[in-house]
């Protein structure tokens, strides 16, 4: 029963929320018409944003989706968004249908330019592509110039820069080195 009042609370908060940000937010905003965005959920448009969420679109609680000036992010329909998940836009984002994150996964579409210095607030910017009905794993950071193919699972922990066609699996293997220690003078 808690889930169900939780789930309707979600729902008309969203809806005033987005219907605030098409009045005020000014620009491209298209939204489904029943989304279930956690009201923990920090969701930013700027001006000069375009953004469309496909319907019924789900977003937990401790999620952050930026769409900062002049960026383009589009999320399909049923994409659900697990808890924790951070989605920054300053290029093009784009979801495809169906689409399912796990908690704490990052999509970052720019780096900062450490040559012209951290402080200057450059960016090296491109797009990511996430093509319809994917999984990813929790905790994978997806980087800037990254393509999905449709239907494509990706390994918890994974980070991603590049092109996967269409029905892949993709994992990192990584290996635990262990090794004993040397006590000094005795002790630990």
């Amino acid at each position: 029963m808690r889930r169900q009042f939780n789930n309707i609370v979600s729902v008309i908060h969203s809806a005033i929320r987005f219907g605030l940000v098409k009045i005020f937010g000014g620009g491209d905003f298209q939204v489904g018409l029943i989304e279930r965005f956690s009201p923990n959920v920090v969701f930013e448009k700027n001006r000069g944003a375009k953004v469309f969420l496909g319907k019924k679109v789900r977003a937990h609680s401790g999620c952050k989706i930026k769409a900062r000036n002049g960026s383009f992010l589009r999320i399909g329909d049923n994409v659900k968004i697990n808890y924790n998940c951070m989605i920054i836009c300053r290029k093009e984002i784009v979801i495809g249908e169906g689409t399912e994150f796990g908690p704490s996964v990052f999509l970052y579409d720019h780096d900062h330019d450490y040559r012209a210095g951290l402080k200057e607030g450059k960016f090296q910017e491109g797009s990511i592509t996430i093509r319809k009905d994917c999984w990813i794993g929790a905790n994978t950071v997806i980087l800037r110039g990254t393509k999905l193919g449709d239907h494509c699972v990706v390994a918890a922990g994974s980070v991603l820069h590049g092109e996967y066609p269409d029905h892949m699996m993709i994992y990192q293997k990584r290996e635990t080195l262990m090794r004993p220690y040397e006590k000094e003078n005795g002790r630990m």
